[in-house]
């Protein structure tokens, strides 16, 4: 079983780790187009801070955030595990697990892949250093990072995804850097977490981002510490029901295209 995750925007900032080996992480065949973004962020970090800013989405008040991009080859690293930040990390906490329960952590390391802007995806164990790229950015010179990333991930993605169940926790940004293949979308689970609250009287659904960030984060610890390996969207839906989430399967519209899990929240303890 696969289970697949956005990045967050957030990272930490420090590092003891030596310089990124682009072939050293996961997917080696990826170091390619890896490289060729890290030269890419340096040479725009490096020249007008608000081309800079403006081509990668960011705000003047994130100025200090181009610094990161500046020295990409040569900066310190951290694992991906405790590189991201942020509400779904936070509630993931893989540095936890890797502490207090390193069996579950074995199992992120086998079972978690997290999408990037810059690398690609990511095992948890990966040395990265900070960066600034959203997998939604278009670079003057690589074009839009998405569709760069389309072309490499899904011949590097083919095996891994041969069989077993995935569980697509992604975002809209992410999910179109690799694009669930038909013959694999009947083993494929896309969960989305819906806020359910009621508005005169009336139940009303709707994505919140810090529900569904933190839920997803839950969700995906909950997955790892209970060793859930469901072979099928219909037990995957069983089994996180099991776990104490709400949830609602609805199957594919049309064949080709993933199931659809709504884990349905009121609250985030």
């Amino acid at each position: 079983m696969l289970i697949l995750l956005p990045p967050s925007e957030g990272k930490a900032a420090h590092g003891a780790g030596p310089a990124v080996d682009p072939a050293a992480l996961a997917f080696p065949e990826l170091a390619k187009t890896r490289k060729a973004l890290m030269a890419e962020l340096g040479r725009l970090a490096k020249g007008r801070a608000a081309t800079a800013l403006t081509v990668l989405g960011l705000s003047p008040n994130q100025a200090g955030e181009l610094a990161a991009n500046r020295d990409l080859a040569g900066a310190p690293t951290l694992a991906a595990a405790d590189r991201y930040t942020g509400v779904l990390y936070d509630n993931l906490d893989l540095p936890g697990l890797r502490t207090d329960d390193p069996t579950a952590y074995a199992r992120a390391e086998e079972r978690i892949l997290t999408f990037s802007g810059l690398w690609g995806v990511v095992r948890p164990s990966d040395a990265i250093p900070a960066y600034r790229l959203s997998g939604g950015v278009t670079l003057p010179k690589a074009g839009p990072v998405a569709k760069l990333w389309r072309q490499a991930l899904t011949p590097a993605l083919a095996p891994v995804v041969a069989s077993g169940l995935v569980v697509d926790l992604r975002s809209s940004t992410y999910a179109a850097m690799w694009r669930v293949p038909a013959d694999v979308a009947e083993r494929t689970a896309t969960v989305r977490v819906l806020h359910e609250r009621l508005v005169g009287g009336v139940p009303k659904r709707s994505v919140v981002s810090h529900f569904n960030k933190a839920t997803k984060g839950r969700l995906a610890r909950a997955l790892l510490v209970g060793d859930v390996v469901a072979g099928t969207p219909k037990e995957l839906a069983e089994a996180v029901r099991d776990l104490g989430f709400r949830t609602e399967i609805t199957a594919p519209a049309k064949p080709g295209t993933a199931w659809t899990i709504d884990v349905v929240v009121d609250s985030v303890v």
